[in-house]
């Protein structure tokens, strides 16, 4: 097995056991640090995949921006882990009733498809393509969108700015 085999199944499972432990941990906090394993794997994929401008971008926007937000929403929110969930159990049977179905047509489906082995593809960086067509062609809806994240910016300012009383 080759090197690039063995990484990109490496970061497959940390990107799966992330996303697990989002999905069962009982420590929100725990939860939301988990989302940057997912987070970060996902980018990994997508390097894998020969989209580098997109895994800048995940990492910008979901791991630089959303998942901060989320940790500061978690941490800033008192008594988050005073909360009692009475029912856990609830919906556990009809959950793992569905998992089940939909494990069993995945591992149908896959091995019912015909496949087939594609081409060698050689990638070529995108990233550069992506930057003169946003400086060239589509000038003006990049500033447009550049302007309403600055309304939107300055909305949430207003919004979250305390009055002084005197």
């Amino acid at each position: 097995m080759e090197l690039a085999t063995v990484v990109f199944y490496l970061i497959a499972a940390v990107t799966v056991g992330s996303a697990a432990m989002v999905a069962f941990s009982r420590n929100i906090i725990y939860s939301a640090f988990s989302l940057l394993g997912t987070f970060a794997g996902v980018a990994g994929i997508y390097v894998f995949l020969g989209a580098d401008f997109v895994a800048g971008v995940q990492v910008l926007i979901y791991v630089g921006g959303i998942l901060v937000l989320v940790l500061f929403a978690v941490m800033l929110t008192h008594r988050i882990t005073d909360v009692q969930i009475t029912n856990r159990a609830v919906g556990r049977l009809p959950a793992l009733v569905v998992v089940g179905i939909l494990l069993f047509l995945l591992v149908q489906s896959i091995r019912e498809t015909p496949w087939r082995k594609a081409k060698e593809i050689l990638y070529a960086p995108t990233t550069a393509q992506i930057g003169d067509l946003f400086l060239q062609s589509y000038l003006l809806p990049f500033e447009l969108a550049s302007l309403v994240l600055l309304a939107a910016l300055i909305g949430a300012v207003l919004i979250s700015r305390k009055e002084l009383k005197e």
